[in-house]
């Protein structure tokens, strides 16, 4: 007969290797790669849509002097761009540009490689299956943090 596994240990194997996953995608960077803060903003502003600093600032949980650094930087690179509010035009939006998305696009298409390279290397069929199929299940799981 076979045990179910405890609940704590099934939790703390994750934590752990997916965290060791992370930092190890995280020290492999690719050169001209965005801080971790500017990468943040960027995807948020990807994924939500225009947004204002402050609206950015508050979901970052930053001080809105930390995002604006972080919005300058990003718009000095072409990242980001500035437009009126359209709800209230003494508010400044800001939305991601072609070239950011563009950057975004090519950084999940290197980060997608390293994971691809790394699997081709060291990992049977079978294994290849099994985390073929833990893919969303994880994926079920950061959803329901």
């Amino acid at each position: 007969m076979h045990e179910d596994p405890d609940i704590h240990d099934v939790a703390a194997a994750i934590r752990v290797s997916t965290g060791l996953l992370l930092r190890r995608m995280r020290q492999a960077r690719v050169a001209g790669e965005l801080t971790l803060p500017e990468s943040a903003a960027l995807a948020r502003l990807d994924r939500g849509g225009p947004a204002t600093a402050s609206a950015l600032a508050r979901q970052e949980q930053i001080s809105p002097q930390s995002m604006g650094a972080t919005l300058g930087a990003l718009e000095a690179r072409g990242l980001v761009g500035r437009s009126p509010d359209p709800e209230d035009g003494r508010r400044v939006v800001l939305a991601v540009t072609e070239a950011g998305q563009r950057l975004l696009r090519d950084k999940r298409n290197a980060r997608t490689e390293q994971l691809a390279k790394a699997l081709s290397a060291g990992f049977t069929p079978g294994e290849l299956q099994v985390l073929e199929a833990a893919a969303p299940l994880l994926e079920r799981l950061a959803q329901s943090i």
